[in-house]
């Protein structure tokens, strides 16, 4: 039972992790693309399905799309998402220049996430929840006894408190990062 809640916590923290690696904190990185999907072929595609997304100067971001045909698709999904980022085609190539980021849009982005750290705090302590709900139904059923409810009890807690420590220690490094100028 404790590694299923591990796995699950792990899940949270990771998905926190992936959100905020699409945090724009004025240096370039190729993740900060993964959330722009292309009109593609009758379908939406994640931007790397349609190109390859590369980082060639710490404040430029490029996209060579592998069909000339998506072109103009990959550029106004790029220009529409909510990075406010201005791409500009070069033939197959799509060069996106990071601007630098103001106080007010940083200070923004840290309240973001710190939203995201919450809702990934919410989801640990619902992994706890279950956990803890699971215990009180065995020791009901008589299945392991008031002691061993309170061990594992004990246990659940200390694994929410580990993953919760780690989606703080994680936010506060973003934010550094995302204030620093």
């Amino acid at each position: 039972m404790k590694d299923d809640l591990s796995k699950r916590m792990d899940g949270a923290v990771e998905a926190f992790k992936r959100e905020l690696s699409g945090f724009r904190t004025g240096r370039a990185s190729v993740n900060l693309l993964d959330s722009v999907v292309v009109d593609a072929y009758g379908s939406k595609m994640p931007i790397n399905q349609v190109g390859s997304v590369g980082v060639p100067e710490p404040r430029l971001l490029t996209v060579q799309v592998w069909d000339a045909g998506l072109i103009a698709a990959t550029e106004k999904a790029i220009r529409d998402s909510d990075l406010g980022l201005n791409p500009a085609a070069e033939g197959n190539l799509i060069r996106i220049p990071l601007p630098e980021l103001n106080e007010e849009r940083r200070k923004e982005l840290v309240k973001v996430a710190g939203k995201s750290a919450e809702n990934a705090r919410i989801s640990v302590r619902n992994v706890r929840r279950d956990g803890m709900d699971d215990i009180k139904k065995q020791e009901k059923d008589g299945d392991i006894s008031q002691d061993d409810a309170k061990k594992l009890s004990d246990d659940v807690q200390k694994l929410t408190d580990d993953h919760v420590k780690k989606i703080d220690e994680l936010l506060a490094s973003k934010e550094q990062e995302i204030l620093q100028v």
